[in-house]
């Protein structure tokens, strides 16, 4: 027992190393862990003191938690004995599945990274590029939403800007809860994601294992009170007009709901752009068979580099005016009561319907409806009725004169309208992108006819 044993060195200090592994694993890290969760858990009681829709102790779940309580429901266990028999593989195989399809899923989102990080970087990112202007078409109805619902943002997909300006816009109500597309799936943009507790969907999976899992989760989410945010067209539009709803995500959130539990309170969000930064990306996609289309980290840090290095020589020009509009809260409780034998597809309606009632008018789509329609029109009378038309079409604060005019400068400067002798009017060398801003424009021949009317009787009065 006394004896000297002699170790080679390298055996040695493998033995301190699996010594100081266990320790930390043992007594340090459980120590420290806790002291963390601890000034966490404070930060987050104080965060949600200022917040209108506090974040919901689901979100805060360890994601390991999160994953186990998935691939035990009962509704997973199901499909996964429905999938091995299917399939005819053994049950221990199906049920590995589901659980990858569960890593795949669930979000790992960080109060600090979403409060701290995510919305200052949102903040500055959606100033830098865009004149950023947020109205309501019922402000007091927002207000007015009871604080024990679950709240599900529903928005058209115009750009990827999508997601960093209403996580700017809505910083002051929640964190919100997206449903993420498999573009962003590319390292190391899937790990921010996650940490700001987005979730990570297959659009076009035909595997009913994968739905089961992915209802599941929706389906904790929404009765837990989650606050969410998704894009009913399922993907980014390729023609600048509204998509048709895919009805997915909604089913899943109906499905959660009873009549007696939870309300459920959908808000549509419209968003417009003077610019799309994807704009040629997704014309060119419009006119092949697929949507094949993904984020590439590369081409989107040298697109970032370029404006760094514009910003610094003093060359660079924002892209316009990016405007948000909140519009009609529609409750699923109320609309089930009206809608019981077609609840699903008439809801999907109602969402597209309230988002494209609230699209707001912004100069540029406004210049290529006016262009397409007229052809030629005298710049000075375009500028005119487009500010009338931004009046009507409920901007809370008139929009300056020139933004308008640093609107058609840019589809001057981009060869899509082209000057002459004071006059503007298509450049036919760019003509999909002049459709694709026309299209986003919600004007019709009336409402510009009423407000020409309106500026020819002004101007004769004067």
């Amino acid at each position: 027992m006394t004896q000297t044993v002699e170790l080679p060195l390298w055996l040695f200090l493998l033995i301190v190393v699996f010594a100081a592994v266990t320790f930390a694993s043992h007594f340090l890290f459980p120590s420290v862990r806790w002291f963390f969760r601890r000034r966490l858990e404070r930060a987050v009681k104080r965060l949600n003191e200022r917040l209108q829709r506090p974040i919901q102790p689901f979100k805060l779940a360890r994601r390991h938690d999160m994953i186990q309580r998935l691939i035990y429901d009962p509704q997973v266990g199901q499909a996964v004995r429905d999938f091995a028999r299917e399939e005819r593989v053994p049950e221990a195989v199906a049920f590995e599945t589901a659980r990858r399809y569960a890593r795949e899923i669930v979000p790992s989102f960080s109060a600090v990274a979403y409060f701290s990080f995510a919305i200052r970087l949102a903040r500055v990112l959606s100033n830098a590029f865009y004149n950023v202007r947020l109205s309501y078409m019922d402000e007091s109805s927002l207000k007015d939403i009871d604080p024990d619902s679950t709240v599900v943002f529903v928005m058209n997909h115009r750009s990827n800007m999508d997601y960093v300006l209403v996580t700017y816009l809505a910083a002051q109500q929640s964190a919100l809860s997206y449903a993420v597309g498999e573009w962003a799936r590319v390292w190391p943009l899937s790990r921010l994601i996650r940490a700001m507790g987005a979730y990570f969907i297959r659009r076009k999976s035909g595997s009913d294992l994968y739905r089961q899992v992915l209802a599941c989760y929706v389906r904790h989410a929404t009765e837990a009170g989650v606050t969410q945010a998704m894009f009913p067209e399922g993907g980014l539009s390729l023609t600048g007009a509204l998509g048709r709803p895919k009805l997915g995500l909604i089913k899943y959130i109906i499905d959660a709901t009873g009549p007696k539990g939870r309300d459920v309170v959908f808000v549509p969000v419209a968003l417009n752009y003077d610019r799309v930064l994807e704009d040629t990306i997704l014309t060119k996609a419009a006119l092949g068979n697929e949507r094949r289309f993904r984020a590439r980290i590369g081409v989107i840090t040298w697109w970032i580099l370029k404006q760094v290095g514009r910003r610094l020589t003093g060359r660079y020009q924002r892209f316009g005016v990016a405007s948000v509009r909140y519009g009609k809260p529609i409750s699923l409780q109320a609309f089930r009561a009206e809608h019981e034998d077609n609840l699903m597809t008439d809801l999907a309606r109602a969402l597209i319907g309230g988002i494209g009632a609230a699209i707001p008018l912004v100069p540029v789509p406004a210049t290529c409806w006016l262009v397409r329609e007229m052809g030629e029109i005298p710049e000075a009378e375009a500028v005119m009725l487009i500010e009338r038309l931004l009046r009507r079409n409920g901007n809370p604060e008139p929009m300056d004169r020139t933004a308008i005019e640093a609107g058609i400068q840019q589809l001057v400067d981009r060869r899509i309208l082209v000057r002459n002798r004071g006059k503007i009017s298509s450049s036919g060398q760019r003509v999909d992108l002049l459709e694709y801003y026309a299209a986003s424009a919600p004007l019709d021949e009336e409402q510009v006819l009423a407000a020409s009317a309106k500026e020819i009787s002004a101007s004769a009065g004067s």
